[in-house]
């Protein structure tokens, strides 16, 4: 699981390279006003409130995740935290349980906690990392800076595997 989520990481890595801050901060009227920057912001505080709860009574609470503005306002800040977050990942052997924590109604009040593993709680965060960055791709368009990104930028793995066998068949 390290692996792949190193390897999503360091394409948005490369892209925050190779675009400015007026692209990184422009609020996208398709995305309902919403920054690619905005959607970095979220996709790296999920992998830092992750990596956290190991050391919070292996507690994950993505509800009260820390929120870091300087990572939406500043491409630089998203890339020092992409790499730290691969190295923590690179050299950590994060295992064991996790118990998540979240308020999943929007009427009540009603924490709940499931049981969970750091590795399934990885694999989420690789999954919803792969939701923004469609959201991304769709920003980046309008834009006019798709051709920054490869075109299974933002597509989940089982697609592109499927969309291969696919057109080795047809």
């Amino acid at each position: 699981m390290n692996p792949s989520c190193q390897q999503n990481l360091k394409e948005l890595k490369f892209l925050l390279e190779s675009i400015n801050t007026d692209q990184y901060q422009y609020k996208s009227q398709i995305l309902s006003g919403a920054s690619i920057g905005q959607h970095i912001r979220h996709i790296l505080e999920f992998y830092l409130c992750l990596i956290k709860s190991t050391q919070d009574h292996h507690i994950v609470n993505y509800d009260k995740r820390k929120r870091n503005l300087q990572i939406e306002k500043r491409p630089e800040e998203a890339i020092a935290t992409i790499d730290q977050i691969i190295t923590d990942l690179a050299q950590s052997r994060k295992e064991g349980d996790l118990y998540l924590q979240g308020n999943y109604s929007i009427h009540e009040i009603d924490l709940i906690t499931i049981p969970t593993t750091f590795k399934r709680e990885l694999a989420y965060c690789l999954d919803h990392t792969i939701h923004h960055q469609a959201l991304i791709k769709i920003g980046l368009q309008e834009l006019n800076l798709v051709h920054l990104v490869d075109e299974c930028f933002g597509v989940s793995p089982a697609t592109i595997r499927f969309n291969q066998e696919f057109s080795k068949s047809a």
